[in-house]
């Protein structure tokens, strides 16, 4: 089971907005949807909330440490409560999944995100759980630096923020320690509507797009 849940991101109004940020937007609407305000603790380096769902304590952490040093965070907290690396789940920005969709995934590579190389380095083990939050790829490896810095665009955006929305329904699941459950949550995307019948010929100016 999930006890410890961190979002990266770095600190500051001038980074915000941007891509980098996604982990920390995911944190913010799970501290939303639980009630919980994250506070400043220095002894963990980060925006702290502690909470009990189902008399299971879970804690939401922002490492406030900039990115590349986010596992001094991540270590410290999970350290000090005897958090094991499987019952943490990182959320964060992933350049290789496309704005709108998620993927959930244990161990593995870093795959150069400066956030996870350190907290891979400071637990000592690849071996955490990743919630992968698509911001799509800029396509050329020279661009990826002022692309993870930079806002999305709108649609970019809501479809970023309809993927947290949507990924925030695993929440149940990551808790009940049910990964696979959670892993189909977080890889379906929102269900088609059923369509009601219609004539072959829309009337004019209906989106037809949209069901």
């Amino acid at each position: 089971m999930i006890k410890l849940f961190v979002g990266l991101g770095n600190p500051g109004s001038e980074y915000e907005g941007t891509r980098h940020n996604a982990g920390f937007w995911w944190i913010d609407a799970l501290a939303r949807e639980l009630k919980v305000s994250l506070v400043p603790d220095r002894g963990y380096h980060g925006l702290v909330a502690r909470t009990s769902v189902q008399g299971q304590t879970v804690w939401l952490l922002e490492p406030q440490t900039f990115m590349n040093l986010s596992g001094k965070s991540v270590a410290a907290l999970g350290r000090f409560f005897k958090i094991a690396p499987d019952e943490i789940l990182v959320a964060h920005d992933e350049l290789d999944v496309v704005p709108g969709q998620a993927k959930l995934k244990k161990g593995g590579s870093h795959a150069g995100h400066n956030g996870l190389r350190d907290i891979q380095a400071q637990l000592g083990t690849p071996d955490y759980w990743r919630l992968r939050i698509g911001i799509g790829h800029p396509g050329v490896k020279s661009e990826v630096i002022h692309w993870v810095l930079k806002k999305p665009s709108p649609d970019h955006r809501r479809a970023i923020d309809e993927t947290i929305e949507r990924t925030l329904k695993a929440v149940p699941a990551f808790l009940a320690g049910d990964m696979d459950k959670a892993m189909l949550l977080v890889h379906t995307s929102k269900p088609p509507r059923p369509k009601p019948p219609r004539p072959a010929e829309a009337p004019q100016g209906q989106d037809t797009t949209r069901g």
